[in-house]
């Protein structure tokens, strides 16, 4: 099984160009890495996990410029967000931010999307949050589009389009059933309308937590078949446990071949601390 890793890394904490390296010397999958453009002060929704907003909210790097720090000092370690807020994004401009850093980075990206929780937020970036979720299949079909071998004009249903257009680079990862792109997986919480856009558009499920899989594969696989997908190409990446060996073999029985382990927001020894005491499932 595959370990990758995911941390908020801000201005207080390890570098990227530190935590790649020592994740590649020690024989680390893959390192994600989340986004938020900004928090905002007077904000009512409420914090998923409970409690206070954890300060490191605030201070997240952009994802696209700290990966691109790792892969120029890696060769192996697989680059990822965890996740893109696709809808509070210009698509044409992400589009080549992600072709771009496949690209430099010989197509080791995965990109992660996410449809956000924090209602102020995407507010700031013009998103109406009931249509969030059709926002975010209608930037990445455009995506698509740039992505195309040949020019593909689309236009959406939200005001967005674009014309036919030359656009490299194209990402690394050639086209296969639907897709076009990079690896793309999709977080959020188990539920048909979240399968419906992971079969629609992904390939596959980044389940936060990982919890409640046993339930909620087999519901996923049903989804994912009769969208016309292939049944073998389903990837489900458990994103931010903390390992057991219990835990990981539970995963492996289910055929799960990546999860992605999380690690603190903190400062280099703490954080090397960590990578030390997971290296074991490595």
């Amino acid at each position: 099984m595959r370990i990758s890793t995911t941390m908020f890394l801000t201005d207080e904490t390890i570098t990227p160009v530190r935590l790649a390296r020592e994740l590649e010397e020690r024989g680390y999958a893959g390192l994600y890495l989340p986004e938020h453009t900004h928090i905002p002060v007077e904000r009512t929704t409420p914090y998923p996990a409970g409690g206070d907003l954890p300060p490191e909210y605030c201070r997240t790097f952009d994802p696209f410029v700290a990966l691109a720090q790792a892969a120029a000092v890696t060769d192996h370690l697989t680059l990822g967000t965890g996740i893109t807020l696709v809808a509070q994004h210009d698509p044409i401009a992400l589009a080549k931010q992600i072709a771009t850093l496949d690209h430099v980075s010989g197509g080791r990206f995965t990109l992660g999307i996410g449809f956000g929780w924090n209602v102020e937020e995407a507010a700031d970036h013009n998103v109406d949050w009931r249509t969030r979720r059709d926002l975010t299949r209608d930037r990445m079909a455009l995506m698509r589009a740039l992505w195309s071998t040949e020019p593909t004009a689309y236009e959406g249903e939200f005001g967005i389009s674009v014309r036919a257009s030359h656009a490299y680079p194209k990402p690394v990862q050639r086209p296969r059933g639907p897709l076009t792109g990079p690896r793309t997986l999709v977080g959020g919480a188990a539920g048909p309308k979240l399968f419906a856009h992971i079969s629609a558009y992904a390939d596959g499920w980044m389940p936060i937590g990982g919890r409640g899989l046993t339930e909620s594969l087999p519901v996923l696989r049903t989804a994912w078949q009769e969208a016309g997908r292939t049944p073998d190409t389903l990837q489900i990446v458990p994103h931010a446990i903390l390992p057991t060996p219990g835990k990981l073999t539970h995963y492996a029985d289910l055929g799960i071949e990546e999860v992605v382990v999380q690690l603190p927001p903190a400062g280099e020894k703490e954080v090397l601390t960590v990578l030390d005491e997971y290296a074991r499932y490595v």
